[in-house]
């Protein structure tokens, strides 16, 4: 049975841009990754995606923009919508042209080409000219000014240089829906705070909507408006982020609340703690 989305967030939007609808995945035709698993994004909002290593959470972003394929993974049950039509079985360069754009965990920037041409990448799908593909470079500049100072191959930027030209390269397709994996892997506190402080300021003056998955759940709540927690393939939790940062579960399973534990014979107990298993 679809998961009911709660009655808050459809207050909130009355109508979804992306709608992930009790879908199922399995990879190489055995392992069954996703179980039912559905979520919502509204129009212009920023939606966190959470939850432990082996989650299905980069598999759920996957399962959006087409990537599954690649990997030998199968959508086999549900429905995947965008602006009301179904992108399930669409191909992912169908699924850019749409308007939706991931950036991939562990950047995947194009190492032996400048930062220029990562960005004139990230443009191939528009068909508007290449004077609007200036101005839009020079747009990407006035968010990640470091990226117009370097000049020479990408593959010599700094961890945190490749992940603002991963998302201006994701920019520069113009996307009304951007997925983000992992924005903050392999940085450091200082850097993390200045991507973050970037995503947030995309959501709110280009108006571009975000599904975000970010292990660093306090962060990730801290710039969303609503949550979602992934377990084993499946949402187990969701809520707006004021409520799940209160929640005392999720206090001390994602946001570091609980005292450490230093021996494993209480590990069933600290299990069932987690009132959604």
């Amino acid at each position: 049975m679809a998961r009911l989305v709660s009655s808050a967030l459809q207050a909130a939007a009355p109508q979804a841009l992306l709608c992930v609808n009790n879908i199922e995945v399995v990879y190489d035709e055995i392992v069954l990754v996703l179980r039912g698993l559905s979520l919502e994004v509204p129009k212009g909002a920023i939606v966190a995606l959470l939850g432990a290593n082996g989650a299905g959470k980069s598999t759920t972003l996957k399962a959006i923009s087409g990537l599954l394929k690649s990997e030998d993974g199968l959508i086999t049950r549900g429905d995947i919508t965008f602006q009301g039509g179904s992108i399930a079985s669409e191909e992912p360069d169908a699924i850019v042209r749409r308007g939706v754009l991931q950036v991939m965990e562990g950047r995947r920037i194009i190492a032996d080409m400048s930062v220029i041409e990562n960005l004139r990448v990230g443009a191939f799908t528009r068909t508007d000219g290449a004077a609007a593909v200036r101005e839009d470079i020079e747009r990407v500049y006035t968010y990640f000014p470091r990226l117009k100072e370097r000049t020479g191959l990408a593959g010599y930027l700094s961890g945190g240089e490749q992940q603002m030209l991963a998302i201006g390269r994701a920019l520069m397709a113009r996307p009304r829906l951007i997925l983000m994996d992992e924005p903050s892997m392999g940085l450091s506190p200082m850097l993390v705070k200045e991507v973050f402080s970037i995503i947030g300021r995309l959501n709110q003056e280009l108006g571009v909507t975000i599904l975000i998955v970010e292990q660093n759940a306090r962060l990730a709540l801290q710039i969303a408006s609503y949550g979602y927690i992934m377990e084993h393939g499946k949402v187990v939790l969701d809520g707006t982020s004021q409520a799940l940062a209160a929640n005392e579960d999720v206090k001390e399973f994602y946001l570091g609340g609980a005292e450490v534990r230093r021996s494993f014979k209480n590990l069933k107990s600290f299990k069932r703690r987690k009132r959604w298993l």
